[in-house]
């Protein structure tokens, strides 16, 4: 019998220079826009958001969206975006190699590089 994936939950850490976004579960449809609603913000006052995937077990494309979103305002705001990188093998480390979002996020093997 398959275990239950984590309920979806996102914690965060804000120290005042950084918001570490720590997301668990599953990144869905349903659960995008409570994502959305915590990065936005951040990035739109020009903050440094770090969104940490590692214990991520499902993201779609409505996860991808949010992400490169997130990026895009990043982009353009002059604020700072990055992901901790999902273990290699990973479900969600092969929708972001498919997604070719590998090659355009930062993407950060430790945290606290950022």
């Amino acid at each position: 019998m398959a275990s239950k994936p984590a309920e979806f939950s996102i914690v965060t850490d804000d120290d005042g220079g950084r918001l570490l976004v720590s997301v668990r579960g599953e990144l869905d449809l349903a659960t995008a826009p409570q994502l959305e609603a915590v990065l936005f913000p951040a990035l739109e006052r020009g903050g440094r958001v770090l969104v940490d995937l590692r214990e991520l077990a499902f993201m779609d494309s409505s996860g991808v969206r949010a992400i490169v979103a997130a990026h895009m305002r990043a982009n353009g705001d002059g604020a700072r975006f990055a992901v901790v990188r999902p273990e290699g093998g990973t479900e969600v480390w092969r929708i972001i190699e498919v997604s070719g979002l590998d090659a355009e996020l930062r993407l950060l093997d430790d945290p606290e590089s950022f």
